[in-house]
């Protein structure tokens, strides 16, 4: 999992070919860090396919504003630096998580 912040975040994903998950999380955040081991694992399933990268808010707080991040949790599909597809909030279950992937792998 590629660990993102404000000074790697264009060039990991906004720049990047093919398919990124982003995760959006923070360190307040329960319900993301009861996310991050399915999320794991899913990298482990899926990461052949689709690069996976996570940044902590806290470490990027404007570019999580600039992607449209509201609320956590905020799992984020980019496919060439474009957004495709998201879950947010209470829809981001694990379950959700891995049928968005499948949408697009």
């Amino acid at each position: 999992m590629v660990e993102l912040d404000r000074k790697n975040f264009d060039a990991e994903v906004l720049e990047a070919e093919g398919l990124v998950l982003v995760d959006f999380w923070g360190q307040s955040c329960e319900p993301c860090k009861a996310l991050m081991p399915h999320i794991h694992a899913l990298e482990e399933k899926y990461g052949d396919k689709i690069k996976f990268a996570s940044l902590d808010i806290s470490k990027g707080r404007r570019v999580a504003m600039a992607q449209g991040v509201a609320g956590l949790p905020a799992i984020y599909i980019y496919k060439d630096g474009v957004m495709i597809d998201d879950l947010r909030g209470d829809d981001a279950t694990a379950a959700a998580i891995e049928e968005m992937i499948k949408k697009h792998v």
